[in-house]
């Protein structure tokens, strides 16, 4: 016969609590939180964008994102409320970026003479890139309309003559008419005659 032991209340009323061993010691490949590796797949994209915002490299911005995902899946027993599980992560993010520029070291050196980028062969001043590109839409513009369509959809956004001929609800072959032509006339506007 066994003796009756007294417990608290409180304590027979609260469930046992499941100990699991600390994450660093899961198996590889697996995870002990099941909710976690649906919170990455779930929320990644909008978390990596959060990442590519601290960042201007997107593969620091994914090595960024590791790093906060691995704190959080270190503290996911600790976190209570994992409705705020964002703004978690985020936090993560941005402390792991302060951390991380705090400890860059930038090399300063003194000199007489302040340097000079050489000039790199067949690179041209942005300004004149920039002048091309102004003219290069002006002399778009003063295509006909129908011309313009299909050469901003063929050249600008890339796409096919058969998709052009789709989206604008013509024939290839007039597709590819209209844009000889409108070619044509871009090579003889006067305004790109320094481009050629």
């Amino acid at each position: 016969m066994t003796a009756p032991v007294c417990i608290s209340a409180s304590a027979a009323a609260a469930p046992a609590r499941q100990t699991l061993p600390h994450p660093r010691l899961a198996p590889a490949g697996t995870s002990l939180y099941p909710s976690f590796a649906s919170y990455v797949r779930a929320r990644h994209p909008a978390l990596l964008r959060t990442a590519r915002s601290l960042t201007a490299n997107p593969s620091d911005a994914e090595d960024l994102l590791q790093t906060a995902l691995a704190k959080t899946y270190v503290a996911w027993e600790r976190i209570e409320d994992h409705r705020a599980l964002d703004g978690y992560v985020r936090r993560a993010l941005l402390n792991t970026r302060t951390s991380q520029w705090r400890r860059r070291r930038v090399d300063e050196f003194a000199c007489d003479e302040l340097p000079e980028p050489e000039p790199r062969p067949g690179a041209d001043d942005p300004a004149e890139r920039q002048a091309l590109r102004d003219a290069m839409w002006r002399a778009i513009l003063r295509l006909p309309a129908r011309q313009r369509a299909m050469v901003v959809l063929r050249y600008y956004e890339d796409l096919s003559e058969a998709q052009t001929a789709e989206l604008l609800g013509v024939s290839v072959g007039t597709v590819k008419s209209a844009v000889s032509r409108a070619l044509g006339k871009l090579r003889e506007d006067p305004e790109l005659a320094p481009a050629r």
